[in-house]
């Protein structure tokens, strides 16, 4: 689990989180991973100029996938803006451009949970839905993000207070 309100932790995460952005390919979106008041902050801005339109951060599991492989998804406790948002998931299963991904879109300003099953991936490649990928097997997970791209221009915050593993259900059977 990854619980940004611990403060010991603050640092090192900051520096584990890097930004893809569309400059990559002419856009002029700026985005950043960085801590904030107990918590981790997708911010910054998505421009639609030079063909761009958006904006990610990375991270790698560092330890934390062993944890994903054996749960049944993740669950995120963020707060948002009221914009869309990709949970992105890169797997060995897929070429490096392609990634697994489910959006979510939280309510402005206040805390939610919101939990996705592995089987609510699906896999893309620059955007478009790659069908005859495989479905998401969280032991080949190599990488972590988050990506906006809801076609709207202007500043965006993500706050994420944990990502974490999304437990088995109790009530199932084997």
């Amino acid at each position: 689990m990854l619980n940004f309100t611990e403060s010991n932790m603050a640092e090192a995460e900051q520096r584990r989180w890097y930004a893809v952005d569309d400059g990559v390919m002419g856009g002029v979106s700026q985005s950043g991973f960085r801590m904030e008041a107990g918590a981790g902050c997708f911010c910054g801005e998505v421009s639609l100029e030079n063909g761009g339109g958006f904006a990610s951060v990375r991270r790698e599991p560092n330890g934390f996938e062993p944890t994903l492989a054996h749960s049944q998804g993740v669950t995120l406790r963020v707060r948002g803006d009221g914009r869309t948002y990709q949970l992105r998931l890169k797997s060995s299963a897929l070429d490096e451009a392609s990634a697994y991904r489910v959006a979510f879109t939280p309510t402005a300003h206040q805390w939610e949970t919101h939990q996705f099953t592995w089987a609510q991936f699906e896999a893309v490649r620059r955007g478009t839905l790659l069908s005859s990928a495989p479905p998401l097997d969280p032991h080949s997970i190599h990488q972590l993000g988050f990506l906006i791209a809801d076609r709207t221009a202007g500043p965006f915050r993500l706050e994420v207070a944990s990502i974490a593993p999304y437990p088995q259900d109790s009530h199932s059977q084997g």
